[in-house]
Formats: structure tokens, sequence, C-alpha cells
């Protein structure tokens, strides 16, 4: 992972993020010498949302096999939601 300190960023601006990125899929930027932010181009940034959702219907998959879901009208969903 490429590294940016916040100055660079300052004085160059995008073409920091640029070079930074030539090399990695993401690149730290740095505050004051501690690791603050994460950049990243778009098709990572996809890719990466791509995995979470993947993720999510995984859990959802498992969750459905196991029996750990229930099936219900909108009314009593609200009724159970109160309940809690």
């Amino acid at each position: 992972m490429s590294h940016i300190s916040a100055n660079d960023l300052k004085t160059k601006g995008i073409s920091a993020i640029e070079l930074a990125l030539s090399s990695a899929p993401e690149a730290v930027v740095s505050v004051r010498g501690k690791n603050k932010f994460v950049v990243m181009g778009m098709a990572q940034y996809h890719y990466l949302r791509e995995c979470e959702l993947s993720a999510a219907l995984a859990q959802t998959r498992a969750d459905l096999a196991a029996g750990r879901s229930v099936q219900e009208s909108p009314e009593a969903h609200l009724v159970r939601l109160d309940a809690m």
C-alpha cells in the first residue's frame, strides 16, 4: 500500500494520489505522521463494494439455510419490532 502525506496532498494535489495509485490499489493518507484516510480508484471501490455485497448475500443464504429467518406480513413485522 502506498502512502501520501497530507503535506504532499496539499502541495501536489491529485497528482500525489495518481502517483501513489500507480503502484498500489489503495493509498494511505497520513496526517502529522498518523494514518488517517485511505484513497482508492473507483474500480477498486466498486470491487470492494461488490465483495461486501457478496459477503452479505452469503450470510443471508447461511441464515436462511440454518432457519434463522422469519416470514411474516409487514404488519406482523412492525408488531414484533414494537415488542422488542
